[in-house]
């Protein structure tokens, strides 16, 4: 089934797919209850996000010189490349995570799959904050790290599907875009949170201490954040769409089986559809900081703060992007992103080539509407083009995907094209590219998937 045969407002989809009418009897949530499921969706997704990124940013400062430079004889450049690998590693298990978890969303429901890919999260995180160096375990300590990261892989790919269902099925049809961009804003908090954190750090102990043992600390704090996180979701009401489609016994019993055999395609369009916000928002959340600090001098604390502001802008436009996306569509919302993004992106090198921190935080703000529109409509989108019988797998393959095609290896190329060439507009080129695909993706997307019922 192609998402060009979405039935129209006027049309009576079929069973157990969109449910229009059946979703007229389901029991809406009071505005209690919906300020209870958006806390959920985004004080989890912030958490989640949060331990993903410590790694993101450690993997640029420290994990080159700490793990990975005896596996790279000593050469500096090719040691980061080895740590930004790391980081790409885990994305190839994010479908996997998908599945498992897209899979058991989809039978036994959203909640509990949320709660428990949240603990995963916490306890692969705390673990990398208490592993010793190469200089301790050798070749042991890079093997447990990059195995430690594949368990974040795992958990985060199953992580963001039923946070966005878990809004997004919540929503009064014309606010779909608006609920479904709160679990996307915990990525820029979630940035935002860790850098604050790298920032105190560096700040209060001095850049030395951090680099030496201090990064440790806000890998262990993950276990304090995920309880907190874990009791919130706990007290949420599962999805109504789900709970409709357990009381008819609509659900399948081999939902990723249905997804892979009848709706690949689908799967394909969403991935691509992300791909390029996935591949542009890693080069803010890792790439330009360690470039700035480490190739271009700048001052670390000056960068984290840049991080940080580019970090709250991006929450508000994001959260802002999602209802623009009820008003004018989601696809017309993600071009406009995506166009913004291709026209800037050779300017934003060039401003951070500047070497100069005041035009280095002005590129990462160029980047900000690029970004959030291309990433707040994103929940309400996926959840529109998916049957509900496999949605949750549908929504969280599409995404582990789209990661894998984008963000995973964005770093990693990015330093083999500028150790390539010697000039960040090669980078801007790929991005470009990436760009240019999404937007081909998105032109194959109809127009009105926010006037349809779920």
């Amino acid at each position: 089934m192609s998402a060009h045969s979405e039935p129209s407002p006027t049309q009576q989809p079929p069973q157990g797919h969109r449910g229009a009418v059946a979703t007229k009897k389901t029991k809406k949530a009071t505005s209690k209850e919906e300020r209870r499921i958006l806390s959920a969706t985004l004080v989890g997704t912030t958490i989640e996000w949060y331990d993903f990124f410590i790694y993101a940013q450690a993997a640029g400062l420290i994990f080159a010189a700490q793990f990975f430079k005896p596996l790279g004889e000593d050469n500096e450049t090719l040691a980061q490349i080895i740590s930004w690998a790391s980081l790409g590693i885990s994305f190839l298990f994010r479908p996997l995570g998908a599945a498992v978890a897209g899979h058991l969303g989809d039978k036994y429901g959203r909640k509990l799959v949320l709660a428990g890919t949240l603990i995963l999260m916490g306890l692969a995180t705390a673990a990398i904050g208490i592993l010793p160096t190469y200089g301790t375990w050798g070749i042991a300590a890079p093997i447990v790290l990059i195995l430690l990261r594949i368990l974040q892989g795992f958990s985060a790919g199953g992580e963001w599907g039923g946070a966005a269902l878990l809004a997004v099925e919540h929503a009064p049809r014309n606010k779909r875009g608006l609920y479904g961009a709160y679990p996307q804003i915990g990525v820029p908090l979630g940035l935002a949170f860790a850098t604050s954190v790298l920032l105190i750090l560096t700040a209060t102990l001095g850049t030395d201490a951090y680099m030496d043992w201090a990064w440790r600390i806000p890998f262990v704090v993950s276990l304090v954040l995920v309880a907190v996180g874990v009791i919130v979701r706990l007290k949420v009401s599962e999805s109504p769409v789900f709970e409709e489609i357990r009381e008819r016994a609509e659900e399948s019993s081999a939902p990723l089986g249905v997804l892979l055999k009848n709706h690949s395609p689908l799967v394909i369009k969403a991935a691509l559809i992300f791909a390029a916000n996935n591949a542009c928002g890693y080069m803010v959340i890792a790439f330009f900081g360690s470039y700035a600090s480490k190739t271009l001098g700048l001052n670390q604390n000056h960068v984290f703060l840049s991080v940080i502001l580019a970090a709250i802008a991006w929450t508000a436009m994001t959260l802002w992007s999602g209802k623009l996306s009820d008003q004018i569509g989601r696809r017309q919302t993600f071009m406009i992103g995506y166009v913004l993004l291709f026209v800037l992106i050779i300017p934003v090198w060039m401003l951070v080539d500047t070497a100069n921190v005041i035009w280095f935080a002005m590129a990462l703000l160029l980047m900000i509407p690029g970004l959030a529109l291309s990433y707040g409509p994103q929940s309400a989108m996926y959840a529109e083009l998916f049957p509900r019988d496999i949605r949750f797998s549908g929504v969280s393959v599409g995404y582990a995907l789209g990661s894998i095609l984008g963000g995973a290896f964005a770093p990693m190329i990015a330093q083999m094209l500028l150790s390539r060439t010697g000039h960040t507009w090669s980078i801007g080129i790929y991005l470009m590219i990436l760009c240019a695909i999404s937007l081909l993706a998105l032109a194959r997307t109809p127009k009105d998937l926010h006037t349809q019922e779920l």
